[in-house]
């Protein structure tokens, strides 16, 4: 189970929403990693911005899931409880764009139960979502992506 988050603060308004349909896994053996997300699971505080996100932005009819897939560069025994400071070198797809990515974050392992937690920037431009000019003040060029997934290793 799992949660992710993003925030964009402009000039106008701060825009945030919540999704909680995130598929997330992770692989012990060789520290793959996965999420996939559904773009229309973004919750906001206002009906009309998720409206706007989801037909103006997302196109999310057309682009349906927004997708991370890598690896943990660093070496982690999976066996052991502790709190890593981890690298994730992969894929990130959004709206239909593929970009290479290396995204730092937080794994905690507990009793068999694997925690990860990780805040990152996403530039619109870079995955060609388009702000039109008459709205350019109320959304930022960039948006912060919080991931909190919680694993359990099978």
């Amino acid at each position: 189970d799992g949660e992710i988050s993003f925030f964009s603060e402009a000039p106008v308004e701060n825009i945030s929403a919540v999704n909680k349909d995130v598929k997330a896994l992770i692989n012990a053996k060789n520290a793959e990693v996965a999420f996939i997300v559904t773009n229309v699971g973004f919750k906001f505080e206002k009906p009309l911005m998720e409206e706007h996100f989801n037909e103006n932005y997302m196109e999310s009819h057309k682009y349906k899931v927004s997708v991370f897939k890598g690896k943990i560069i660093n070496e982690i025994d999976f066996t052991k409880d502790g709190t890593y400071e981890v690298t994730a070198k992969g894929t990130l797809d959004i709206h239909g764009v593929t970009v290479e990515r290396e995204i730092k974050g937080t794994l905690t392992i507990s009793n068999g139960k694997i925690n990860l937690t990780t805040a990152f920037d996403v530039l619109l431009k870079d995955h060609k979502i388009k702000i039109p000019k008459i709205v350019v003040k109320n959304i930022a060029e960039f948006v912060k992506v919080i991931l909190n997934i919680n694993f359990e290793q099978k």
